[in-house]
């Protein structure tokens, strides 16, 4: 888990006008909430933002104008559809040793069985709980040797200590399905036979 300090202002002002003037000095309006206080409104710099969000839950050391720290993970971030620039990110608050659930990344290891078998993820980030200073970057199944009608369930993923799931245990993550192009293929061909 990586922890990354960025440097935030207290805002004012508010409203498409301000937000904008906020991203035309290459930073970004954001929201602090949780432990039931008030929401804070704040200014981050926009590229460090951009880097750190790189990371899936990444733990933001967050440094109020000078005066105060607290710590954050990003629970919304909203994107320019064309451009990508960061355009606004909600935070929430947390503190150590406080459990907080996130989903994290499934990736995925090794050779299917032979036979042209698709691999398809139910769920790409499985939703699990952890301590706000300790959640994992991503979880790795190994999907060496599946064929077609496989599965992977969330209780057959191994998780790092101090991690639980929080869906069901019999959620289906991962699946294996048997391709279908050839017997479209086919079907399309006896069509074509058919109708000549």
């Amino acid at each position: 888990m990586s922890e990354v300090k960025l440097a935030a202002e207290t805002r004012t002002e508010f409203g498409k006008g301000a937000a904008r003037r906020i991203r035309r000095d290459n930073k970004v309006p954001g929201v602090l909430y949780g432990h039931g206080s008030d929401p804070l409104h704040l200014t981050l710099p926009g590229h460090e933002l951009l880097l750190a969000l790189r990371t899936p839950n990444v733990l933001i050391a967050l440094d109020i104008d000078g005066k105060t720290s607290e710590l954050a993970i990003p629970k919304s971030v909203q994107r320019d559809p064309l451009k990508g620039f960061l355009e606004h990110v909600d935070l929430q608050l947390v503190q150590r040793g406080e459990q907080v659930n996130v989903e994290i990344p499934v990736l995925t290891e090794g050779e299917l069985a032979a036979g042209g078998n698709l691999l398809e993820h139910v769920l790409n980030a499985l939703p699990v709980e952890a301590e706000a200073t300790h959640i994992p970057e991503s979880v790795t199944v190994s999907v060496e040797g599946l064929s077609a009608g496989d599965s992977v369930l969330a209780k057959d993923i191994a998780l790092p200590k101090g991690v639980t799931l929080a869906v069901e245990e019999d959620a289906v993550v991962l699946q294996v399905l048997a391709a279908q192009a050839e017997e479209a293929a086919e079907g399309a061909e006896g069509e074509e036979a058919a109708e000549a």
